[in-house]
């Protein structure tokens, strides 16, 4: 038993001063001197391997041994199979030096055997080695308990189920996963200071064809309890393994205090919906940003539940509005839209970024052909998912874009095309959906929306009707927009309006008069056209 958990080394034992003035030399297990030392025994009894269980450094003067070598052999082996730490003779009467059956077996056993040439007062290197003991305890303690007060403050200010996991894994330096109890994957999160070839999804798709044989003697696993009546609940596990740096008896403290922060949060608000589709959204977000590779995204895809067929990949990417928080109830949420997506009837991967309000989506499409009729479907399962999860009360409906369809690598940088201009979207005229390919003008507006030539080009260009409308009546702006809108056939607009061609003729007159521009012009129209989408991002 080379780890006990929880105490010191017998190389650190044998460095305190009440060994070290008894002058230890190790005469046996020379290369098991880091075997842990649980506690410290003190004993003469031949039968005193029965009174020990495991981990302990046994001090002695060698009176039980026996004179008979069999008896010293049985004597070494029985401590030997008790798994104790070490055995330190004390050389004095009863031995002068330690007989060779004794070294031998003890050799043979892989014990550390210690003889002291010096007498030492037992009494007190059990003090000290146990006070070494308890300080060690101590700041074990200390060190998970700084954990479970980061996972607090994280979660006091605002942060969920995914940051806490972040910061067990960052002090593991291990991947760390939440799973269901019958071991469905929930959330996988990485460590910043691990091996950055240990991505989390891989490491869970290996783990995942070992699981009939039990959790790999790597791994702590910890249950997170809460799962309905009775004290042997279990709502999930939390699962570490030591794929980046070895696993410490410190690892597996932070990780039940870690569970015991889980089963509040997942108990008070049912977060196992969100929790797996903020999983999904991170993957989507790791594949929009290029973080996956379009060699690993399938694999790691189908971790997430992800499978399908040979047809393109289309990448569609939601915004909600402005004023929806990043708390709100983002599980009913994920679980309203997985739902309505069902009866699309094509195999959807589907996550959310509450932060950046976005629900992205990569759908599964058997041939381009179906890209209009599945991106219908899907955008009214989305709206119809924000409606019934109480998000669209912020005002301005969501904005769905749907990007190009294609392949892994094709799908990456659509997502991420689909997710800027999801963000650009929002304030353009109500649409069931739009297509990313035509709002790249939009887009690129959008980009640069805190430049200030783009500012001072929408004042010149319409600045006067800005000013018009902020003191006059009827407003000038609404009408140049509806006018454009319909490419300056004056009968749309009037009809659109509710106006009669006079009234409409005289509005445009003004127009014209106050911006000292002409309305017929291909070129004005143009560049009112482009200050009227800009002032969407400047204002």
């Amino acid at each position: 038993m080379d780890n006990q958990g929880g105490g010191i080394t017998v190389q650190r034992a044998l460095e305190l001063p009440g060994l070290r003035g008894g002058l230890p030399e190790v005469v046996a297990g020379a290369d098991r001197l880091g075997r842990t030392v649980r506690w410290v025994h003190a004993g003469e009894v031949p039968n005193i391997a029965s009174l020990l269980k495991g981990g302990e450094l046994l001090l002695t003067t060698g009176l039980g041994l026996g004179t008979r070598p069999a008896e010293q052999r049985a004597f070494v082996r029985r401590l030997a199979e008790r798994g104790i730490a070490a055995l330190v003779v004390e050389l004095g009467p009863r031995f002068t030096r330690l007989p060779a059956t004794i070294v031998e077996t003890a050799r043979a056993a892989g014990l550390p055997l210690v003889q002291l040439h010096r007498e030492v007062p037992f009494v007190a290197v059990t003090e000290e080695v146990h006070t070494e003991i308890v300080n060690g305890h101590y700041a074990l303690l200390q060190r998970a308990e700084e954990v479970h007060r980061r996972c607090t403050q994280a979660l006091l200010g605002g942060g969920g189920i995914p940051q806490v996991l972040r910061i067990l894994a960052d002090f593991t330096a291990n991947p760390v996963f939440l799973e269901t109890p019958d071991g469905q994957l929930l959330y996988a999160a990485g460590s910043a200071s691990g091996d950055a070839a240990a991505d989390p999804l891989q490491v869970w798709e290996g783990l995942r064809g070992h699981q009939a044989e039990g959790p790999p003697s790597n791994a702590v696993v910890v249950d997170v309890p809460g799962g309905g009546p009775g004290p042997g609940s279990v709502r999930a596990r939390l699962v570490l393994l030591g794929v980046s740096a070895p696993l410490a008896p410190v690892h597996r403290m932070a990780a039940e205090r870690t569970a015991g922060v889980l089963a509040v949060v997942l108990m008070q608000a049912r977060q196992e919906e969100e929790l797996a589709a903020r999983g999904r959204g991170d993957f989507l977000t790791d594949l929009a940003e290029g973080r996956i590779s379009a060699e690993d995204a399938p694999a790691q895809a189908r971790v997430l539940g992800f499978k399908p067929g040979s047809g393109p990949l289309l990448p569609v990417v939601m915004r909600l509005a402005a004023g929806v928080a990043p708390g709100g109830n983002w599980s009913v949420l994920a679980r309203a839209v997985s739902e309505e997506l069902s009866a699309v009837g094509v195999p959807v991967l589907l996550g959310v970024r509450p932060v950046e309000g976005r629900v992205p989506l990569l759908v599964a499409l058997r041939a381009e052909t179906e890209r209009v009729s599945v991106a219908d479907r899907v955008a009214a399962a989305l709206r119809a998912g924000v409606e019934r999860a109480g998000l669209d009360r912020a005002g301005a409906p969501p904005a769905v874009v749907v990007g190009v369809a294609g392949g892994w690598a094709a799908a990456s940088s659509g997502l991420r095309h689909a997710a800027e201009t999801a963000t650009a979207a929002q304030g353009l005229p109500g649409r069931p959906w739009y297509d990313a390919r035509r709002l790249d003008i939009d887009l690129l507006l959008w980009r640069l929306r805190e430049h200030p030539d783009l500012a001072a080009f929408v004042d010149r260009a319409i600045g006067a009707l800005r000013t018009h409308d902020q003191t006059s009546r009827p407003p000038l702006l609404p009408t140049l927009e509806t006018y454009l809108a319909h490419a300056g056939r004056k009968a749309e607009t009037a009809r659109e309006l509710h106006l009669n061609r006079q009234t409409l003729y005289n509005r445009l007159a003004r127009i014209s008069e106050l911006l000292g521009t002409d309305l017929d012009d291909p070129e004005t129209v143009l560049s009112l056209s482009l200050a009227l989408r800009a002032r969407r991002h400047t204002s």
